[in-house]
């Protein structure tokens, strides 16, 4: 049986041009129905309401949102969500509504009412849940218990992943002093604890993938120059980096079920059949695909990191060929969830159409998408002999296509249409099961959105000073171990 070739896009500086079927369902809504745009254009005006949607949002609602002139729309990763939805409440909107799963809408909620911006609706587009699958796993019981065990270990830190449940958040920091981070900062924030705090335990998760693949990073780094070390980060050295390794934990029972996707069998095939192209790796896929990226990083030929490095490496890459002045063509592979695709190509058109309008070369940018939806696999349990998917039963989602998250795909042009045309209109009670989850707990004498929230405002105080706040520090220092029983 003939190997699968991966499905592509080519971006010229005019022109889309798909190689398989799923990449021509994903460039067709990338020039979206006039219409359509209209429609959402005026609603938005007519609402005064802002949108903060996630780079994995669905192709047909992406588009158009590229496509509207309405100033209060912004599509990013889940961490520059809620720092728009602020700035859009600071210049005047009257809604919010959030693209994305769930616990987004709960983010952006708890960071408007700590902005003092608790009189602004928040909506997601479903009355009913919009899962995921890793923050999920944070609910179970093997993430308690994973707690515990980092609340009997003297000196610990919760490092927990943005993408997570605010009431998740809110009972890991009950129990562990808890810090958010993200995969653009979760390096940063564990080698800032280790440097601040001394023989800190770092305690990751849920994400297993993200955790292994920090762990190698680290043991990586281990060996590398102190000099080399210091560029990371001034208080490290080969010692230091050394004495975190064994105090760095994560948890091994969480995963996305997109990037879970990118496996061996993916792997393998890159490795075969694409050997020239740039690797982009987002830090959640498996340790396959961590390692083709961080493979290709060493050299200048990948990234490893979050949606916003992605965007960022093709974007500097398409850069350095507009610098050049030759006419090429660039080749990257895409490990991460197939939505990434629209900021991709908005953006990389724009420069080549720029660069086309001063007589440039022509520049092709060609994104792979390394799953091969129109494959199939031997599968001798099933009893059919065949399965759709990558070879291993890799790649295809439940929502068809391939590396495609079927809970973001809940976020519809037609759902958000629908509920912008209810805002203002109906009674404000109507609208409830479209508001983010209420949590009214008492958690350690305070309310789950409240407790919640901290850990976030941690990171945002990290991010803004470049160290941990004393609060949090003081808080590991302080907690006790519980006797042993």
């Amino acid at each position: 049986m003939a190997l699968p070739v991966f499905p592509s896009l080519k971006i010229t500086s005019d022109a889309l041009v798909p190689e398989g079927a799923f990449a021509e369902a994903q460039a067709a809504f990338l020039k979206p129905d006039p219409a359509l745009v209209a429609e959402l254009n005026a609603l938005l005006r007519e609402k005064n309401a802002g949108i903060v949607a996630h780079f994995y949002m669905d192709p047909e609602l992406q588009g158009v949102l590229s496509a509207c002139d309405w100033p209060h729309i912004h599509v990013s990763d889940s961490l520059a969500m809620a720092d728009r939805a602020i700035a859009m409440a600071e210049q005047g909107v009257r809604t919010v509504a959030v693209l994305g799963v769930d616990f987004m809408s709960e983010n952006v909620r708890a960071m408007l009412d700590a902005s003092g911006y608790e009189h602004i609706p928040v909506y997601r587009v479903a009355a009913e849940p919009i899962g995921c699958s890793l923050a999920e796993s944070a609910e179970a019981a093997a993430y308690g218990a994973y707690l515990a065990e980092a609340a009997r270990t003297p000196r610990s830190l919760h490092v927990i992943y943005i993408n997570t449940s605010l009431v998740t958040k809110a009972k890991a920091h009950g129990l562990v002093p808890t810090i958010t981070c993200t995969s653009s900062n979760v390096v940063q924030t564990v080698l800032q604890a280790a440097a601040q705090i001394p023989d800190v335990h770092i305690w990751f998760g849920p994400d297993t993938y993200m955790g292994d693949n920090l762990a190698h990073m680290f043991a990586r780094l281990a060996e590398m120059p102190d000099e080399q070390i210091r560029q990371l980060h001034s208080a490290h050295d080969q010692a230091t980096v050394r004495s975190l390794l064994p105090r760095f934990h994560y948890f091994e029972q969480g995963t996305c079920i997109v990037h879970h996707m990118f496996g061996k069998e993916v792997v393998d095939l890159v490795r075969e059949h694409y050997a020239d192209v740039f690797v982009t790796a987002h830090l959640e896929v498996p340790g396959e695909m961590f390692e083709l990226g961080l493979e290709a990083q060493r050299h200048g030929d990948g990234v490893v990191g979050s949606t916003s490095n992605i965007l960022a490496f093709v974007l500097g890459k398409v850069d350095e060929a507009i610098a050049r002045g030759e006419g090429s063509t660039l080749r990257f592979i895409l490990g991460t969830e197939a939505g990434m695709i629209t900021p991709i190509v908005r953006q990389v058109q724009e420069k080549l159409r720029d660069y086309a309008s001063e007589g440039g070369r022509e520049i092709t940018a060609q994104i792979i998408f390394p799953v091969a939806s129109e494959a199939v696999a031997q599968d001798a349990q099933s009893g059919l002999g065949v399965v759709p998917g990558v070879a291993g039963g890799e790649g295809c989602s439940t929502a068809g296509g391939c590396a495609t998250c079927p809970y973001m795909k809940m976020n519809s042009l037609r759902a958000l249409l629908s509920l912008l045309e209810r805002v203002d209109v109906e009674p404000g009670s109507n609208l409830v099961p479209f508001e983010p989850r209420k949590y009214v707990e008492q958690i350690r004498g305070r309310t789950a959105a409240d407790l919640g929230g901290e850990p976030i405002l941690h990171m945002r105080g990290f991010q803004r000073t470049g160290a941990l706040p004393q609060a949090l520090v003081d808080d590991v220092l302080s907690r006790v171990a519980p006797a042993a029983s």
